[in-house]
């Protein structure tokens, strides 16, 4: 039997940290569903669509990796998809509490599903959605620290390319 996890968040934009734990999982769980959540909170920079298409780009080397999206709960998403665990990335400490008050929500939803949670490589401790966000705005470098793919919309998206 397959055992699927998913692999949540808002990607706005995918990082090579988000990459790095993605990579990670596929090596321990059968299945990787990249899901992009439509977070109401943000303003996002890329559309659903655009996050989704880049995912897919920057996970292409995975035949186990597939990319959706979602506006449900994760919870009932993952209900939905049946899905065996939810990874979720700690890039430090600071990030522990958040995460453990969505797992023990999530735990609430629904306790058949576990929650792994991989620490992100030590280049990318540092690194966030919404820091790539400013150094591209500003054209900063930020090669390295994103997939190409990542880089070159980013560029797009302010003008710079």
């Amino acid at each position: 039997m397959s055992k699927l996890a998913i692999v949540p968040g808002s990607f706005d934009p995918f990082t090579n940290g988000h990459l790095d734990i993605v990579e990670r999982g596929a090596k321990i769980f059968d299945e990787i569903l990249v899901t992009v959540f439509n977070n109401q909170a943000k303003s996002p920079l890329f559309s659903v669509e655009e996050r989704v298409n880049l995912i897919k780009e920057s996970t292409k080397h995975l035949p186990n990796v597939s990319v959706d999206s979602s506006d449900f709960l994760l919870m009932h998403y993952a209900t939905e998809k049946k899905a065996d665990a939810v990874i979720r990335g700690l890039r430090a400490i600071s990030d522990f509490e958040y995460e453990m008050q969505i797992t023990s929500m999530n735990r609430k939803l629904n306790k058949d599903i576990e929650t792994f949670f991989i620490m992100t490589n030590n280049q990318f401790s540092f690194l966030s959605s919404s820091m790539i966000k400013e150094v591209a705005q500003y054209n900063g470098d930020i090669t390295g620290l994103v997939p190409e793919i990542v880089e070159e919309s980013l560029k797009k998206k302010f003008n710079f390319a």
